[in-house]
């Protein structure tokens, strides 16, 4: 079978969106900024066009606080108003039809289903897919697919291009060849890139710093893991986040992941309602001296049944904090 060219599935993308009658856009679970990012940006390029457009995700039952500002969310719906049948249906950011969650039934009702990702592990669900693992955000391929159909990026569609942007590169700490430049093209629209990675990241409510003490003090550093590249984990259990937003628990992989004797990083996070249910946060970094010498997280996510990027990853996993530690060792082993 013939590979199909980059140029060949932007293309593809670019036909399917303009010849859309209507259109839903789907953001995974636990949403970031680069999946509502990614869904509102689209959104609203195609309300400009006429297109009735909607967008939506599973769960959590509201979109976390520090996103409420981005420009667009008037096109967010709940799942239950999200149309059993549509022309064309827009997965952003999803490497797998599990992460659609619930609404992933409304597949079954698109006459097409489009793909835009950027995740190594995606299982290309679509009927066209537009998957570049090299791409730093979803919304920086997104940008791609604009300038390919001849969609002007406006202040507003650059504010979500950029939300995606800085937070997918953690304030532009991985940033890789057109990082910068598409960074600048985004801001020279004139939006306030301070102001909107400070709402993103950099603000939380004053509970987050006891919640830092408790889950920080369950710390654990396994430095034989992964023949000696080592691990650094922590457990977020469902008492230490009480009150607090999803934005704060999300935040604590990044803490944990400075441990200077570890290139591998996990944060176990407990269910608010399901007990011994878990969401997995695995990160990973080179040495320092070579290229692509550190682990590569994606895999070791997929065989634990989630996925993502070489260096940033996720699962779900059931058990007692025990056995979600056994297994990761063994997948490191």
């Amino acid at each position: 079978m013939t590979a199909v060219t980059p140029a060949a599935q932007l293309a593809a993308a670019v036909e399917v969106l303009d010849a859309a009658r209507s259109a839903t856009v789907l953001c995974h679970v636990q949403p970031d900024a680069d999946t509502i990012g990614s869904g509102l940006a689209l959104a609203q390029v195609l309300h400009r066009r006429g297109v009735p457009v909607r967008v939506s995700f599973a769960e959590p039952a509201e979109l976390p606080a520090s996103m409420r500002s981005l420009p667009g969310v008037q096109f967010l719906v709940p799942p239950a108003e999200v149309p059993r049948e549509v022309d064309v249906l827009v997965a952003v950011d999803c490497g797998s039809v599990g992460r659609l969650g619930a609404l992933a039934d409304r597949i079954a009702g698109a006459a097409t289903t489009l793909v835009l990702d950027h995740h190594r592990s995606n299982t290309r669900f679509g009927t066209v897919n537009l998957v570049d693992d090299t791409a730093e955000s979803t919304t920086s391929l997104l940008a791609r697919v604009f300038d390919a159909w001849g969609e002007p990026i406006d202040p507003a569609i650059a504010h979500c291009l950029f939300a995606g942007l800085v937070t997918d590169t953690g304030c532009f700490r991985w940033a890789g060849p057109g990082t910068h430049r598409l960074a600048e093209r985004l801001l020279a629209t004139g939006i306030d890139g301070a102001g909107i990675t400070r709402t993103l990241m950099d603000t939380h409510p004053f509970g987050w710093l006891p919640m830092l003490s408790r889950v920080l003090g369950t710390a654990r550093l396994e430095p034989a893991a992964a023949g000696g590249a080592g691990l650094v984990y922590a457990f977020v259990r469902r008492a230490d986040i009480d009150g607090l937003r999803s934005e704060e628990v999300e935040s604590v992989i990044d803490v944990v992941r400075t441990t200077a004797e570890a290139s591998i990083a996990a944060v176990f996070k407990e269910s608010r309602t399901t007990p011994d249910l878990w969401t997995v946060s695995l990160r990973s970094r080179d040495s320092g001296v070579g290229t692509d010498d550190g682990v590569d997280v994606a895999q070791v996510a997929t065989r634990l049944g989630g996925g993502g990027h070489r260096y940033a990853a996720g699962y779900t996993s059931t058990g007692t904090p025990d056995d979600l530690i056994a297994a990761l060792l063994a997948e490191l082993a």
